[in-house]
């Protein structure tokens, strides 16, 4: 056994031999992205050969970064922590999605200057899948959520990974559609490719076109040079159409034409190109009821409502507030590098009894005032905004046949603190279907 020791720590081919017989891929890059370790678990997770990879920049040798959004290498200035962890969704060779955990370490000489980054990623996409399946997922990239409305639209973006459909997007004003939507985005194909938001309500009507599709020089009094619109900025990739229900009828013809002919025309411009961009659409508004309204046309309707996604309001997933209340409070401790904080019990029971109206936006804003006005290492009912404290009591309204789950049931209880009474409003349930849900689970919840 010594004389085996002894033979690898003074052969370093033996050294690439142990980490070949490592089940986690491991892949290691210099300051300038250049590739110079690339082991077998490597290869049979991403299906890249390391003799194709090697001594080439990562995103090029991948063809997008391989830790996806969370790589640190996309910014002008690259920001070297130490070490982080995390999980992403990466791209194989031949164009399916892995989900993987990604260690990701900054490694140094021994002056301390850093000289390049070890990342080790571990394949669990079957994992995740099982855990999809049985409802025990709390995140899905940048979404948090366990509640069954959140773990239903998880599934929903696992099923479109391999289709390319337009999707639609519906919920309230802070709920997060756009994160919804880079989910969607980050799940395909097309991940590697722009993502490129434009909120339609935000823009002057005399502007959105040429945002859009962009103009060419001389089009109009200020038009000093050719103009790229947002569809030709995200070529091979996705346009979000935020607040699309905003779109006068005269851009909403242009965008029909779009969907129909996947062509542009750009203003003032005499030909057209095709541009290959997948359409995800969000709106606050009921764009069936926008139709009836004579608002919106319906022709285009049916193309964007392809597949859609409603996102419940928070007050219909009050279980989630827990997870949610967790995420922002470690999120700022991150951020500005301070002491971890965490929330009393009775503060925590006036977020879940409060309706929520600007709904996660709004959590998240509650979060971060009462971080500048704790004094301690514990937020209490006190340090909440004045319209929380405020607040008598929830109107309850039962969702239509919410379906339990023991880890919304488990969740619910441990959240109420045992009372059954307020996990089953929490649930959105009478006490009733609660009862008879632990009767039946009783062995599973004890």
């Amino acid at each position: 056994m010594r004389n085996a020791i002894n033979k690898i720590m003074s052969n370093p081919g033996s050294l690439e031999l142990v980490l070949d017989n490592l089940k986690e891929g491991v892949v290691a890059h210099d300051l300038n992205r250049r590739i110079f370790f690339f082991n077998r678990e490597a290869e049979r997770i991403t299906g890249f050969d390391r003799s194709k990879v090697l001594g080439k920049d990562c995103h090029e040798a991948f063809g997008a970064p391989l830790c996806g959004d969370e790589c640190a290498f996309t910014a002008e200035k690259p920001q070297f922590d130490p070490h982080r962890e995390y999980r992403t969704r990466l791209i194989t060779k031949n164009g399916g999605a892995r989900m993987v955990e990604m260690s990701v370490t900054m490694m140094y000489e021994k002056t301390g200057v850093p000289f390049g980054v070890l990342a080790a990623f571990r394949d669990i996409t079957d994992l995740f899948q099982l855990k999809l399946g049985s409802d025990h997922v709390t995140r899905f990239g940048d979404i948090i959520g366990n509640d069954i409305n959140m773990i239903n639209i998880f599934k929903q973006i696992e099923d479109l990974a391999e289709y390319d459909y337009p999707v639609h997007v519906y919920g309230e004003t802070g709920t997060g559609k756009e994160l919804i939507a880079n989910a969607v985005h980050n799940s395909c194909y097309r991940s590697d490719k722009p993502f490129v938001p434009i909120n339609c309500g935000a823009l002057p009507e005399g502007l959105i076109e040429s945002e859009l599709f962009g103009h060419v020089k001389g089009a109009f009094t200020g038009a000093i040079r050719d103009k790229k619109g947002r569809f030709e900025l995200a070529d091979g990739g996705t346009v979000f159409l935020d607040e699309v229900a905003e779109l006068s009828k005269y851009m909403q013809v242009k965008l029909l034409r779009f969907l129909q002919e996947g062509t542009i025309e750009k203003i003032g411009g005499e030909s057209t190109r095709t541009m290959n961009v997948r359409i995800i659409s969000a709106t606050n508004k009921d764009l069936g009821e926008e139709v009836r309204k004579k608002n919106f046309r319906e022709d285009l309707y049916y193309r964007l409502n392809v597949i859609p996604i409603r996102i419940p309001s928070l007050r219909d997933r009050r279980t989630d507030i827990p997870l949610l209340v967790d995420h922002f409070l470690e999120e700022a401790r991150r951020r500005h590098n301070q002491p971890s904080l965490r929330i009393s019990k009775n503060a925590l029971s006036i977020m879940l009894d409060y309706p929520w109206p600007g709904n996660i936006r709004q959590l998240q804003n509650a979060i971060q005032y009462s971080i500048v006005k704790c004094s301690s290492d514990i937020i209490l009912p006190e340090n909440l905004p004045l319209e929380l404290r405020q607040h008598e009591g929830p109107e309850y309204r039962p969702a239509s046949g919410p379906k339990l789950t023991v880890q919304s049931v488990e969740t619910a209880l441990k959240t109420s603190g045992g009372n059954k009474s307020k996990a089953a409003r929490l649930l959105g349930v009478g006490r009733a279907t609660l009862y008879r849900f632990l009767e039946k689970q009783s062995e599973t919840i004890e």
